[in-house]
């Protein structure tokens, strides 16, 4: 399976991005989608995932009410739909997937390149 994470950007604070994630090989309905974070010298952060199905979504507490993960089979896409960003949101943004649940703690077993999101105060 590949994953191809796009859409991050330069933002100014409070402003919005929406990140994608394009996964092609196994039938993408077949994976449990989540997004991490990363800023460089600092350990990954887990940032936010999505069920099989799309009905159930989980959030770190950083993120919880700004961000709203969400993924659509029919397209193979997954995506992070951010708001109200802040500048501690700048991170280097990962989508990743896994056939079982993707746990903070856990991470995952497919990952994607990242793609640079910066929020300037």
């Amino acid at each position: 399976v590949q994953l191809q994470a796009f859409g991050g950007g330069l933002v100014q604070a409070g402003g919005s991005l929406r990140l994608s994630c394009a996964v092609s090989g196994r039938s993408f309905s077949s994976y449990f989608m989540g997004w991490f974070r990363q800023v460089q010298g600092k350990e990954r952060e887990y940032v936010a995932a999505i069920n099989w199905s799309g009905g159930s979504t989980y959030y770190a507490d950083s993120v919880k009410g700004r961000f709203t993960i969400s993924r659509d089979n029919a397209k193979n896409t997954a995506y992070l739909q951010m708001n109200s960003l802040k500048p501690e949101d700048t991170a280097v943004y990962y989508c990743a997937a896994d056939l079982s649940v993707i746990t903070p703690w856990g991470g995952a077993r497919y990952w994607g390149k990242g793609t640079l999101v910066t929020v300037s105060s």
